[in-house]
């Protein structure tokens, strides 16, 4: 959901505004109608990721570096 304040009536509503973006609300900042900046909610990860999970499972070949042969790069192969 989206919500649109004009600036002037935001001085003393800053915590009303970042209550709403805590809810999921984005918030468009205006003046006189004219859109200047938004607050818009942080997306939190939802799982903390463990490190080497994954260790051993993908590798990369010797060649890897190597110039593509002609024949690759025009994809006759």
């Amino acid at each position: 959901m989206t919500k649109t304040v004009d600036i002037e009536s935001t001085e003393e509503k800053w915590a009303d505004l970042i209550a709403l973006a805590r809810e999921g609300t984005e918030v468009i900042l205006a003046n006189e109608g004219e859109p200047l900046a938004h607050i818009v909610p942080i997306k939190v990860a939802q799982k903390k990721r463990i490190m080497e999970l994954h260790l051993g499972q993908a590798w990369m070949s010797d060649d890897f570096d190597a110039p593509m042969t002609e024949e690759f790069r025009e994809g006759k192969l």
